[in-house]
Parts: C-alpha cells; structure tokens; sequence
C-alpha cells in the first residue's frame, strides 16, 4: 500500500512515521527541503532512542527507515492508495492543495486530512470525486496516541468510510467516528476545558500569578485526575494552535457562547508568548523552576468540579446533537486527551441531578447562554435515567 503525507511538521511525521511502520510506503512530501531534513533527523533520534529502550532492534529501524521516502516532488504521488493532508489550519489553503492533489492521483485514491476542526464537507467540495474524501484526525504525538477520529464528509461514500476504517485500524489506532461538525469529538467537548479555567482566572478565582495557576493545575490533577491542568497543557500546545482551535469552533458555531475565545489568550498570542516552546505562557518557565506551591485543596475542589460539570454538559450536548455515540464520545475523550474517565460516565457516578443542579446554579449567576444546560441532561434527570445503564 502506497501512503503520501503532505506537510512534514510534527503531524504530518508522526503519521508518515506509523505508516512506514506499519509496512507501508511511504512518502512525506513538503515544499521546504529544510523541514524535510529536520524531519528525517528527528526519525532517526526517535528510533536510536527506541533501541536504547530496547523497544526495537536495528534491524527493524532500518525497515523502517527503507519504508519511507522524503520528497519535494508533488509528482510522486502518483499510484498512492491514501493521501493524507497534514499541512496549516487554512481552509483556502488546503482546498488547493487538494485540487493540486485530485489532478495527479488515480481515481480510486482515498484524499484525507488530518485537520483537527475545519469543515471536512467544504474539503471535499474542492475535488472533481468529493466522495471519496474523509477526516482522519490523529492525536500528537501521531505514533504513540492510540485515538483516530474519523469524520466522512456529507459527500463521502459508504467505500471510502469502510477503507478508511480498515486502514487505521489495522495501524493499531482506536476508532471513533464523529459527524462532521466544528470540533469534531475532542475538540468541541475540551473546550471548557480551557476556557472555564480563563474564565475564572479572569474573574480573580484563581489568582493571576505563576504560583495561583501552578496550583489549579495541581488541583486540576489531583482532584480531577487530569494528566495535565489547563493552564500546563495550554502552554504545551502553544497558545497559537489553541486560540486558532478556539476562535475556528466559535466561528463556525455562528458565534455561540459556549465557545467565545478569550481576550486573555490573544493578547499571549499577540505578546508571542506561545507558552512552553517560546519560554512564556501562562507560566513564565524562568520563574517557575524557583517556586514552591502548596495549593488550598479544599479551595479549589468547587473551581476543578466547576470545570467538570461544564465539559459533561458539552459531552451531552454532542451526544444530543447526534454528533457521536456516547460510546464514541467517552472513548475519544479518555483515549484522546487522556481524560481519567469518560464524561458521561462520570455524570452517572456524579448523579444526573447534581450536574444540572450545578449547571443551572451557575446560569442564575451568569444569565448566560454559556451555561445553558443540555436539553438531553434535564430530559434525563425528569425520567430518572443514565447514560450506561
């Protein structure tokens, strides 16, 4: 089976990586020969560090290695049985790519993309055989996250959708499948996530210094057994990616509440302060190897649960709008961002009737949209019933 991966930035490697992997050939192609190169040499330190772990042999390194080819030649696409689009969050952009791409490949080559929240739909209308486009929208890191959201566009075909399916999984990759809408799973239901955690910095419920974040994060983990807080894990994805997320979901939810960006994060993006990669975020990282911090526990259990209640609601509201099953949308959420439990399993455990209790507690505060809680939630706690029964 022949793969071409367009776009050697993180993505776009880590999927071309599995794919050689996996025994495919392979071909990751990019405009700049620089990337490309930066690309080959993070392979080779990735599989040395393998060895070293003794996860691999050098035999199989090589492998491999043999398995994939670096390009600048869109030309050599040619023959590929999938193409996989893994370029920048533009969808003007991509639609042209994948123009340029439907004029040189065969007419039974499957054309995806890896976009994390653009309309997959609007993709497919850039090709002469919108059929036989799909999302395939993998996690970073690509070779070591087990979750693929598969998103079928509203013109893909029942084909295309099966290939696909077989094709990642049998690349070792855990399925969900979710209905092409801004966010997909993952990406719709964290997004209080980040921004309840903004907004009750903002609100001076946690204290706006390296020390009050650093300890909500804390707390966030602690209490809520998230692997990382909000505020750790904005920085590490970098405040460009995570603002453009937000304002793309936002935008194409015709600028709903529940999504508004906050005016905190763009302003760290207009400052440059992308968080981890740039040295400055939330946490300025010079400061924060010199602190100590001995968070308030009790304090903060009503903040990390407020937190909680609202990304249940969200995971409801995608099951109400047929988005995903709650099998899918449980499963992509602890497979994906590593949540400790599925959403909506965790509102059975919590009660039905404490989650829209809270919910609603925070609307009489608020008066806003932002806190509407789910019809499928208040349907649920008059009929007394549970997501899994």
């Amino acid at each position: 089976m022949k793969v071409f991966v367009i776009g050697s930035g993180t993505m776009g490697s880590g999927i071309a990586q599995i794919a050689a992997t996996q025994g495919c050939n392979t071909i990751l192609y990019d405009l700049n020969k620089t990337m490309l190169e930066k690309s080959k040499e993070k392979l080779e330190k990735i599989l040395n560090r393998l060895i070293e772990k003794e996860r691999i042999d050098q035999q199989e390194k090589e492998r491999i290695q043999s398995n994939l080819k670096y390009t600048i030649d869109l030309n050599e696409l040619k023959g590929a049985d999938l193409v996989i689009e893994a370029i920048v969050e533009n969808l003007e952009i991509k639609k042209k790519v994948f123009h340029d791409v439907e004029s040189i490949v065969g007419t039974e080559a499957i054309i995806a993309s890896n976009t994390s929240s653009l309309s997959i739909t609007s993709l497919a209308s850039s090709l002469r055989k919108p059929e036989r486009c799909i999302g395939l929208h993998f996690f970073n890191p690509a070779p070591l996250m087990k979750l693929v959201e598969i998103i079928p566009a509203l013109q893909t075909n029942e084909t295309t959708y099966l290939a696909s399916k077989n094709i990642i999984s049998s690349w070792g990759k855990t399925i969900v499948t979710a209905k092409d809408t801004p966010g997909f799973i993952v990406n719709k239901v964290a997004r209080p996530f980040y921004s309840e955690s903004i907004k009750m910095l903002e609100e001076g419920l946690i204290q706006n210094s390296t020390v009050g974040k650093k300890a909500f994060d804390m707390a966030m983990q602690t209490i809520g057994g998230f692997r990382m807080g909000p505020f750790q894990l904005m920085d590490f994805i970098g405040h460009d990616v995570n603002y453009k997320v937000t304002h793309t979901v936002w935008n194409a939810f015709f600028n709903d509440p529940r999504y508004t960006p906050s005016f905190s994060q763009k302003r760290l993006v207009e400052a440059g302060y992308l968080g981890k990669k740039s040295g400055r975020g939330f946490y300025d990282y010079e400061a924060l190897e010199e602190i100590i911090v001995t968070p308030d526990f009790d304090k903060m259990e009503p903040l990390v649960m407020r937190v909680v209640y609202m990304l249940i609601n969200e995971a409801a509201d995608t099951l109400h709008k047929n988005i995903a099953s709650k099998q899918d949308i449980d499963l992509a959420m602890t497979k994906g961002v590593n949540y400790p439990k599925g959403l909506l399993a965790w509102a059975d455990e919590l009660g039905i009737h404490k989650v829209v209790k809270e919910i609603d507690t925070l609307y009489e505060e608020y008066h806003s949209d932002r806190y509407r809680c789910s019809p499928l939630l208040r349907k649920m706690l008059q009929s007394d019933q549970k997501f899994f029964q």
